[in-house]
């Protein structure tokens, strides 16, 4: 298998890149770190790593970033990094998630590209906000979605696009795990605490954190827009400020149905995103603990097992595929395909010229439609259970 991902843009000066979150302590932003590196077209350059400058400042030593670009705070990083020749031409948001907003806010008005962490925002009015400011500014906004960078979700995807599974008739969507079957949000787990409060959380609890993964993977995958859902939000862990299962049937436009299980309770699941995907002519099943498989059963025919790179495979997957065929390709490298697509975005920006039409990435209009969805979801389950329109 030929080596795709990171082929463009090779021998170009490395896009130069900023970091908001991530410090000590903090999980995403080192896997986002990594995920900028492996195509070799970021460099980290400055950064406002915590909330505490102190400790911001200690974070970004231990990384290697100069110490006049590493700031106490993101306000202090956007001003003094838009007025530097050599300042930062993107930036990362790997905070909580009610800080995504105003630094996506703050950056976008310094002229500097984005690349934020889901979900966008904790409410719909702040992420309609931003998808008007996106406008205004013509900057890049990358939402990192990352299992739609996998090779497989690219194949299944282009696959129904093709029409290989007819018209689309029932959706299915689960994420699995088991991390918060008890109430590790009060043994000083840093991710277990802000994850389970609402004042940095939003709204949601388990469907912010893992439901508008399942969500964001159907709508990529079958190109369906919602319509409705109805849905129960459940928190059965005592004492817990959020829910930590969500149970969800959805309405799309079209006719199709489906539903969406999310749970960080259910035990013995570790990471068990899977998508299911059933046509007039056919079906698709894919999982992320086993994402080279893609498992095709055209009607009335035996099921069939595509590989990444095997016989079947599609140029959609080949162009994001880094390693031959049998070898693990997984969760970095679907973060860092979307790291390569940012940049290719970027660099098209800055040329002047419209990115490659191959070229795809969750955008910010992606990230609206997630808060959407999780302000939809919270609605009806306090609703208990009626069904709420997408608007």
């Amino acid at each position: 298998m030929v080596i795709e991902a990171g082929s463009e843009g090779a021998g170009q000066r490395r896009i130069r890149l900023g970091m908001v979150g991530g410090g000590q302590g903090a999980f995403i932003g080192a896997v986002h770190r990594m995920a900028a590196r492996i195509d070799d077209q970021f460099e980290l350059m400055a950064g406002a790593l915590a909330s505490d400058p102190v400790r911001a400042k200690a974070s970004a030593k231990e990384l290697g970033i100069a110490d006049d670009r590493a700031y106490g705070s993101f306000e202090e990083m956007a001003k003094a990094e838009a007025a530097r020749a050599d300042g930062i031409e993107a930036v990362s948001i790997v905070t909580p998630n009610h800080m995504h907003g105003p630094v996506a806010r703050e950056f976008l008005e310094a002229g500097i590209h984005v690349i934020c962490d889901k979900p966008l925002t904790t409410t719909v009015a702040e992420a309609e906000e931003l998808v008007e400011l996106v406008k205004t500014t013509g900057k890049v906004f990358v939402v990192t979605h990352n299992y739609t960078g996998y090779p497989m979700v690219r194949q299944a995807r282009a696959m129904i696009a093709n029409g290989d599974l007819g018209e689309i008739r029932l959706v299915r969507a689960e994420y699995l795990q088991d991390w918060l079957t008890e109430r590790l949000e009060t043994s000083g787990h840093k991710q277990a605490a802000w994850r389970t409060d609402p004042s940095r959380s939003g709204a949601g609890g388990c469907i912010g954190d893992i439901g508008t993964h399942a969500y964001n993977l159907a709508c990529f995958v079958t190109g369906l827009e919602l319509d409705e859902l109805l849905a129960q939000l459940s928190t059965f862990v005592g004492g817990r400020r959020l829910d930590d299962d969500v149970q969800i049937l959805l309405k799309w436009k079209g006719g199709a149905k489906g539903m969406l299980w999310a749970s960080q309770v259910a035990v013995g699941n570790e990471n068990g995103l899977t998508l299911r995907v059933y046509g007039t002519k056919g079906g698709l099943e894919w999982a992320q603990e086993n994402p080279n498989y893609l498992w095709f059963t055209p009607y009335g025919q035996p099921k069939q097992l595509l590989t990444r790179g095997g016989a079947g495979a599609l140029g959609d997957a080949a162009r994001v595929t880094r390693v031959p065929s049998g070898h693990p390709e997984g969760y970095l490298e679907g973060f860092a395909t979307i790291y390569a697509e940012a940049a290719r975005a970027i660099r098209a920006r800055q040329a002047g010229k419209a990115p490659d039409p191959a070229v795809i990435f969750p955008t910010i209009e992606d990230g609206l439609a997630g808060v959407k969805f999780i302000e939809a979801a919270v609605s009806s389950s306090a609703s208990n259970g009626t069904w709420v329109q997408i608007t």
